[in-house]
């Protein structure tokens, strides 16, 4: 593993259960639904334009958990075609509300930021692994 500063290090000892690569993919699929997918809804900000250029990809429009998660899914397809399900359990994530918990915990080391109305929960059963991971490349035999 390369060099990870002490917060990440702290965020992978207190929460074991995700590999470091499920983070980063988190982040990068937050950035893809941004700009690839323009997934979001623009957020209001006090920033100057100096400052927002060095804040997170989070200060750019923001996605609900629902739609971060239909991003995930669509990148990890993108990605990993259909190993995509087989390298996210690696990782340790099988359910959307285990993307939640990462999101949370990267909300908690401050890499990522929350709007009021955001709650955990909103990751909760948005779709079923195995249904949409599946569905995506099964065989479809017409007449």
């Amino acid at each position: 593993m390369a060099y990870l500063p002490p917060r990440f290090r702290r965020l992978l000892e207190h929460d074991p259960r995700f590999r470091w690569d499920a983070y980063q993919f988190v982040q990068e699929a937050l950035v893809y639904a941004q700009k690839e997918l323009k997934m979001g809804t623009p957020q209001p900000t006090d920033a100057g334009p100096s400052e927002m250029e060095a804040e997170a990809p989070t200060a750019d429009p923001h996605l609900t958990g629902q739609e971060l998660c239909e991003a995930l899914r669509r990148r990890a397809i993108e990605q990993y075609g259909y190993l995509a399900q087989s390298v996210l359990n690696s990782w340790g994530v099988r359910t959307t509300s285990d993307f939640g918990d990462i999101v949370y915990n990267l909300i908690g080391i401050e890499c990522l930021r929350k709007s009021k109305g955001d709650r955990r929960e909103d990751f909760n059963e948005v779709y079923d692994f195995d249904e949409v991971f599946r569905q995506e490349f099964r065989i479809s035999i017409e007449d």
